[in-house]
C-alpha cells in the first residue's frame, strides 16, 4: 500500500458521487464499505501497523497504565447476592480469567454452590464473546440465554437444564437478548432482528423442549419502531412494547395463558411515549400524555385511553421522571434533576413517603435489582466520582439504609484525596450547561493547572452521570482533571434539554461542548494549551463536529466508534438501524433535514484545517456504527489536514464490535492504549 511521506497509509482514491434535492457530494473513500474486498481489510490493517509504530515510543508507558488498572481491580470478586424463589444468586470472578461466573445456592452460608453459566468455559477458542439476557424459568430448571460470537449484537438463543447441566438441542438466531418464560415452564417468548437492517421486529414463542416450531406472535413493520420483550413485575404478564423515539404501543398477553393473542394496553398517538408494569390487578405507567417530563398513572386492562387513566405523580416543573419500580410497599420512583440522579418513595395514592438523601454534589444513584416485590429492602447503587460504585439497601416501612458492598479498589486508594465539583457553564444563547469535574487534590492549587480531559455525549436522551472510575485514577494521579459536560441532547436537565439537542437544534450540542470548553479555561481550570476531549459513537460524532468547528481548542481528542459520516448513512436505509433514527437526526431524503444535517456532519465537514492530535477507534463487525466510518474520516482527514507533527491515529479491533473487547482485563488494555495517547500528546 502506497504512503505517506511520514509512513501514514495512503488510500487510493475511487471517487462516488452521492446526488440528491440537486446537490451532488463526491466521495473518495466510499469503496471502504466493500468489506469483502482484500484491499479493505489490508488498509485497516496498515493503519494498525502505523498507530504500533508511532505508539512504540509509548509502549513502556501503555504496559505501565494497563497494570495499573488492572492492578487496582481485585482478582477474586464478588457481587451481592440477591433473593429469587428459594435461592440466591451471584456473579463471581476468579483471578486471571477473563469472563464471569455466574452462580446459585439455596443458602448464603452454604459452600454447596452451583454453577450455572461459567463463561469462561463457553468462549474458550473464540476472539470475541458475549453473554446477555440470562433469564431463570419460574421452576428453576432452565436457563435461556442469548450468545454473540462476532460483536454485532446478533445473539443466539440458547436453553440449559440447570438439573443436569445439559444444553439443550435448540437454538433460535438472531435474536437480541430479551426472554421471557411464561407460567407453565415450557414456553419461552424472544426476539428477532431483521437479518440486514438489524432492527428489532418480531416476537416469538416457542416451546423448546419438543418438536413444535416456533410460533409470530407479533411483527412490527414500522421501520421508524424496535419491539422490546419483558415480564412485569408481578410476573403476571409477558410485555410487548414497540418504541420509537416519539412513540410507544404496550401489547400484553397473560403468563398463564401463553397461547393467546396480545391484547392491546394503549395504541400508538401522537407524541405520546409511556412504559408500562402490573402490580396488584393494575397497570401503572410512566407516560409523557400531557406531561412532558413525565407522569406516573394508573390504569386497569381495558382502559386504552390514556385520558381515563388515574395520575399518581403529576409531572414534576425542575425534574424528569426517569423510572417506576413496585412494591408492596409503594412505588419507587426514579427521578432525574440537575443532572442527578435520586430515588423516592410513594404510597399507591401518589403521596410522598419519603426520599433518599444525595450524598455528594456530583453524585447519582439508582434502583438496582429488585426481583421480589414483596422484599421491605430495596436494593440501589450509588456512586460519584470520588466514591467507588456501592451497592445499598432502603427500608422502604423505615426509611433505614444499609451498606452491602463498596466496590474495594486495590493500590491505596483514598476517597478524600480527591475532589468533585459541579459547575455551570454559560452558553451563547445564555444557557446554563452543567459541568461534573474531578482531580486530585494538591495543596495550594484548587484546581490543578495539569491538563484537562472533557468528556461528553449529547444524544438521544441519554443523561452521562458522574460515575467513579478505578482505570481513570491513572489520569487523576498524574496531574489531570476530568470532565463532563453535560450538554442538550441528553435529559440531564429534563425532557426539553432533550428536545433542545436533537434534530435542527443538533448544533447546540456542539457549541454547548464548545462553550464549556472556553468556560473552563476562562475560570482556569485549565491553560488554554491543555484540553482533551472524548467521546463515543454518538459521542464520537460530537468529537468530528466540535474540531470541524474549532480545531486549535483541543490538543488532543478520543473518538470512540465515531458516528462521523451522518449523511450518507441517514440516507441508507439498508444500513442497520437507520430508518429508527429519523427522528433523532431527521431524515436527509427532506431537504430542510438535509440542510441541517449538512452544516454539521463530520466527515462531509473536513477541510484543510490543523487539527489536533486524534486517535480514532473501531470494530470491524459493529453494528452500530459501520466500520468504514471511522475508517473513511481518517482517510479524508490524512488528505486535508495541514501538514503538522500532529498525530492522526486509527485502530480497528478486527474480532469485535461497537463494544469492544468483553474480556474484564482486555478491555483495560484499550483503556491503556487511549491513555498512553492522550498523555504523549499532553507532552
Amino acid at each position: 500500500m502506497d504512503q505517506y511521506p511520514d509512513g501514514a497509509p495512503l488510500a487510493p482514491k475511487k471517487t462516488y458521487h452521492h446526488t440528491i434535492h440537486g446537490i451532488t457530494r463526491s466521495d473518495d473513500y466510499y469503496w471502504l464499505r466493500e468489506k469483502e474486498n482484500p484491499e479493505v481489510l489490508n488498509y485497516l490493517k496498515a493503519e494498525n501497523d502505523y498507530l504500533q509504530k508511532l505508539m512504540e515510543p509509548y509502549a513502556p508507558l501503555q504496559q505501565e497504565l494497563f497494570e495499573e488498572t488492572k492492578g487496582r481491580l481485585k482478582p477474586t470478586d464478588l457481587s451481592v447476592p440477591y433473593a429469587l424463589r428459594g435461592y440466591w444468586y451471584y456473579v463471581r470472578y476468579e483471578a486471571g480469567k477473563e469472563y464471569p461466573i455466574y452462580c446459585r445456592k439455596t443458602h448464603l452460608d452454604s459452600s454447596e454452590e452451583e454453577i450455572i453459566l461459567d463463561v469462561n468455559q463457553e468462549a474458550k477458542g473464540h476472539d470475541y464473546f458475549h453473554e446477555i439476557g440470562l433469564t431463570v424459568s419460574p421452576n428453576n430448571q432452565w436457563l435461556a440465554l442469548g450468545i454473540d460470537r462476532l460483536g454485532r449484537r446478533q445473539y443466539t438463543l440458547k436453553v440449559k437444564n440447570l438439573s443436569t447441566g445439559a444444553w439443550l438441542d435448540f437454538e433460535e438466531a438472531n435474536t437480541d437478548g430479551s426472554y421471557a418464560w411464561a407460567a407453565d415452564n415450557q414456553t419461552l417468548f424472544f426476539n428477532r432482528k431483521d437479518e440486514e437492517t438489524l432492527r428489532t421486529h418480531q416476537i416469538w414463542r416457542c416451546r423448546p423442549f419438543n418438536s413444535s416450531q416456533a410460533e409470530l406472535v407479533v411483527e412490527e413493520k414500522d421501520e421508524a419502531f424496535q419491539i422490546d420483550l419483558s415480564k412485569s413485575q408481578d410476573d403476571a404478564y409477558i410485555l410487548l412494547s414497540s418504541i420509537s423515539t416519539l412513540q410507544t404501543e404496550v401489547w400484553y398477553i397473560s403468563a398463564t395463558q401463553p397461547a393467546d393473542a396480545p391484547k392491546l394496553l394503549c395504541p400508538r398517538q401522537g407524541e405520546h411515549l409511556y412504559y408500562a408494569d402490573h402490580f396488584q390487578g393494575s397497570f401503572y405507567l410512566l407516560s409523557n400524555w400531557n406531561a412532558k417530563n413525565f407522569k406516573i398513572a394508573r390504569c386497569l386492562p381495558g382502559q386504552e385511553n390514556p385520558n381515563d387513566w388515574d395520575t399518581l405523580l403529576p409531572e414534576q416543573d425542575q425534574s424528569l421522571l426517569e423510572g417506576m419500580h413496585l412494591n408492596t410497599h409503594g412505588i419507587v420512583v426514579e427521578e432525574r434533576k440537575e443532572a442527578h440522579g435520586h430515588l423516592k418513595l410513594l404510597d399507591f395514592n401518589g403521596n410522598l413517603l419519603g426520599q433518599l438523601p444525595m450524598e455528594d454534589p456530583t453524585g447519582t444513584c439508582w434502583a438496582g435489582t429488585n426481583p421480589d416485590a414483596n422484599q421491605v429492602w430495596f436494593r440501589f447503587g450509588f456512586t460519584s466520582f470520588t466514591c467507588p460504585q456501592s451497592i445499598k439497601e432502603w427500608n422502604l416501612a423505615t426509611g433505614e439504609e444499609r451498606l452491602l458492598k463498596k466496590q474495594e479498589v486495590l493500590g491505596g486508594f483514598e476517597e478524600d484525596a480527591y475532589q468533585s465539583e459541579r459547575c455551570w457553564a454559560q452558553a451563547k444563547d445564555g444557557t446554563k450547561i452543567p459541568i461534573s469535574l474531578v482531580y486530585k487534590k494538591i495543596p495550594g492549587h484548587k484546581p490543578p493547572k495539569g491538563p484537562l480531559l472533557l468528556y461528553g455525549y449529547g444524544s438521544y436522551g441519554a443523561s452521562m452521570d458522574s460515575g467513579f472510575s478505578s482505570a481513570r485514577l491513572s489520569l487523576l494521579n498524574r496531574g489531570w482533571t476530568f470532565a463532563i459536560a453535560h450538554i442538550r441532547g441528553g435529559q440531564e436537565m429534563g425532557r426539553t434539554w432533550y428536545e433542545q439537542g436533537r434534530l435542527e437544534h443538533k448544533m447546540n450540542s456542539f457549541t454547548d461542548f464548545i462553550d464549556c470548553a472556553h468556560w473552563l479555561i476562562d475560570h482556569g481550570y485549565v491553560a488554554k494549551d491543555q484540553v482533551h476531549a472524548m467521546g463515543g459513537s454518538a459521542g464520537g460524532l460530537l468529537m468530528g463536529a466540535v474540531m470541524n468547528l474549532e480545531p486549535q481548542l483541543f490538543r488532543s481528542i478520543v473518538a470512540q466508534v465515531p458516528f462521523v459520516d451522518v449523511l450518507t448513512t441517514m440516507l441508507d436505509t439498508s444500513i442497520p438501524l437507520t430508518t429508527g433514527e429519523f427522528n433523532e437526526w431527521g431524515n436527509p431524503a427532506d431537504a430542510e433535514a438535509y440542510a441541517w444535517i449538512a452544516k454539521y456532519s463530520p466527515y462531509d465537514n473536513v477541510a484543510a484545517k490543523n487539527h489536533p492530535n486524534l486517535l480514532v477507534t473501531s470494530g470491524l463487525h459493529d453494528s452500530q456504527v459501520q466500520y468504514w466510518e471511522p475508517a473513511k474520516w481518517v482517510a479524508k482527514l490524512r488528505d486535508l489536514r495541514l501538514p503538522s507533527d500532529k498525530k492522526l491515529l486509527l485502530h480497528t479491533d478486527l474480532s469485535s464490535g461497537h463494544g469492544g473487547k468483553t474480556g474484564r482485563y482486555a478491555r483495560l488494555k484499550e483503556v491503556a492504549l487511549e491513555y498512553a495517547f492522550l498523555l504523549a500528546c499532553a507532552r
